[in-house]
């Protein structure tokens, strides 16, 4: 005698369909079809048809049930579809429909799913977030980046171009009456525009060059601010350096810093004011190093929100995690004071 086995419905040929049992089954069907629409609503009504099935003769055989409590796991909280489990498996045990640990079974690996995709979708979370930290961080980079190229050129053009309309200017007073003076002065002229060249030439070059192996003239450093001061003092600017406390190699981004903190002050002295007297000092301690540029003539103007120098001095100073003051003298004149961080030498 042929077996057929169709829906969770065994019958045989002599055996005639019994039309309650198969629309017991399609509304079975008809319910998982919404279960992850409506889960909990999905289960007990699934168990209820199964239920039908088992009083009325049917064989439910359980799989729909199964593959309701599996839909819970996965898509409700645990605490949810343990709730859930508890019934249901009772259910399926007294009816004879399924033994208590398939029931189980079914359970874990609905909550097996659960775990998997959220630990997928944390994963994806996760790396999109850092995708937008990365980009975040990129901006912030580039940002920084031009900051301090503009820091550089400022520093570089403001101070070639203040020399050179000096000297030009102080040429051009003394070209009648003293032409040989008036040779010198833009003999000096002209070799401080070279250098300036040869400094905008090797900023360009770091700007183009993707090569990190290129050979680069040394960043200026606190070895070179007696010429620095020395090359103002042929400009015309009375200016001294004094070095006081115990002289020590700094960090080449430090050192940096420092040169260009007093070539911007000397530059703005040199453009602004007409002093008698300018002091530069650097003054070591153990913990902290002093830098002062002051002098006697008149004020050096705040900057407006189109300047640069005492704003990137600022800049300079606060990337280094000290403290920059620009303001009139005691005594008269303008003096602009920082305070540099260092590593205690113990």
């Amino acid at each position: 005698m042929t077996t057929i086995v169709e829906l969770g419905l065994t019958f045989d040929d002599a055996t005639p369909v019994r039309p309650h049992l198969v629309v017991l089954v399609v509304c079975t069907g008809a319910l998982l079809l919404a279960r992850r629409h409506a889960p909990l609503a999905v289960l007990p009504a699934v168990c209820a048809v199964e239920a039908l099935l088992a009083a009325t003769g049917g064989n439910p055989g359980g799989a729909p049930a199964l593959a309701a409590l599996f839909t819970v796991a996965e898509l409700r909280e645990r605490r949810v579809s343990v709730a859930a489990l508890v019934p249901t498996a009772v259910f399926l045990m007294v009816a004879d429909i399924v033994s208590f640990p398939v029931t189980v079974i079914a359970w874990a690996l609905g909550s097996y799913a659960q775990t998997r995709r959220r630990y997928t979708a944390a994963l994806e979370e996760r790396t999109a977030h850092l995708e937008r930290e990365h980009e975040q961080l990129s901006v912030i980079v580039a940002q920084r980046e031009r900051a301090a190229i503009a820091r550089e050129l400022h520093d570089i053009i403001a101070h070639s171009v203040t020399v050179t309309l000096v000297g030009v200017r102080g040429a051009r007073d003394v070209l009648r009456t003293t032409p040989e003076v008036a040779d010198d002065t833009l003999e000096r002229v002209e070799t401080n525009a070279e250098q300036s060249l040869v400094e905008l030439r090797r900023m360009l070059l770091l700007l183009r060059e993707t090569d990190q192996g290129v050979r680069m003239r040394p960043q200026p450093s606190l070895a070179q601010l007696p010429s620095l001061v020395a090359s103002y003092r042929e400009a015309g600017l009375p200016a001294h350096l004094e070095v006081t406390g115990t002289s020590r190699p700094l960090a080449g981004g430090v050192e940096l810093s420092v040169y260009r903190i007093v070539e911007e002050a000397l530059t703005n002295v040199l453009k602004h004011a007409r002093p008698t007297h300018v002091a530069v000092t650097l003054d070591f301690g153990r913990t902290h190093l002093h830098i002062t540029v002051a002098n006697d003539g008149e004020k050096v103007p705040e900057p407006t929100s189109g300047g640069h120098g005492i704003v990137g001095m600022r800049e300079r100073i606060g990337v280094l995690g000290g403290e920059l003051a620009a303001r009139p003298g005691p005594d008269g004149g303008f003096r602009v004071t920082a305070r540099l961080p260092l590593e205690d030498p113990k």
